[in-house]
């Protein structure tokens, strides 16, 4: 296991956000991956685990709102083993004129150079306020 590697990856994974590269970001995941969005459903309605299939349709649905890419900055990595936690955060404007400046915790899991699975922890008030109310 290459944490170095892994970091690299991870921070490419992110990069590739900014510039609305889907498909880049798709192809950093193995077939198989996982994403982990913790919350209710019923109460944030992006929350689940997602396949890289289902992931994909929400990172596309995601873009298709916003007015460019969304900035993703790394603010600091730890990587052990196979795993990476990355603290980053994001901004982006939204086509209704909503801004999302939101705040992470990743734990990335690799496999053979990939990502296999991932949770993200985000503000999940402030993910419901932008996405899913009306203009503020």
């Amino acid at each position: 296991m290459n944490t170095e590697l892994n970091k690299h990856i991870a921070t490419g994974f992110l990069a590739r956000f900014t510039t609305r590269d889907i498909a880049g970001v798709l192809d950093t995941l193995t077939e198989d991956a996982t994403w982990l969005i913790p919350g209710k459903p019923g109460s944030s309605p992006s929350a689940g685990l997602y396949d890289k299939r289902r992931i994909g349709r929400l990172f596309e649905a995601m873009f298709d709102r916003l007015t460019g890419g969304l900035t993703m900055t790394v603010d600091g990595m730890i990587a052990e083993g196979n795993k990476v936690a990355v603290e980053a955060r994001s901004h982006g404007e939204l086509k209704n004129g909503n801004v999302y400046d939101q705040q992470y915790h990743f734990l990335m899991e690799f496999r053979d150079g990939k990502i296999c699975a991932a949770r993200e922890y985000l503000d999940t008030q402030h993910a419901h306020a932008v996405w899913f109310q009306p203009p503020r």
